[in-house]
């Protein structure tokens, strides 16, 4: 494999910061990224630079761990990297001022169209009883 310059190296760890601060990449296909691309180095070897076990990082790689903070930011910290806030990419449209964003047609959350509340139930029920009464049997039947 041919030997990285210092210069391929930054483009290499600002691409991979880039493609996870946009949300293209998660933590974990980035930290992959960061070992193979930057290094070249397996599995085995890196987790022992890290401290830490080879399934530790391969669960961290796939995302299914739950590391600390301080293992994420041993893991960044070898590449010159530091874990940190940033802000949640923008979306691409924005109405124009003036102007209402578009509803969701998505049902609200927890509502079922389907089920109804018990405020109608109850006026379901009420106004069977008070047809019943005032029309006897008669009217609860129709």
């Amino acid at each position: 494999m041919k030997e990285n310059t210092n210069e391929r190296r930054r483009e290499l760890i600002d691409d991979i910061v880039m493609q996870h601060v946009t949300g293209i990449e998660t933590l974990g296909t980035a930290i992959r990224r960061l070992r193979l691309e930057v290094t070249g180095l397996d599995q085995e070897t890196f987790a022992a630079m890290c401290n830490m076990s080879t399934k530790a990082l391969y669960q961290i790689e796939k995302d299914k761990g739950n590391p600390t903070i301080s293992t994420i930011d041993s893991i960044l910290r070898k590449f010159g990297l530091r874990l940190g806030l940033t802000m949640a990419a923008t979306t691409l449209y924005t109405p124009p001022l003036g102007q209402q964003k578009p509803v969701s047609k998505a049902p609200v959350r927890g509502a079922n169209p389907k089920r109804k509340s018990a405020g109608q139930l109850n006026r379901v029920a009420t106004l069977r009883a008070t047809t019943k009464t005032k029309d006897g049997d008669k009217g609860a039947a129709e």
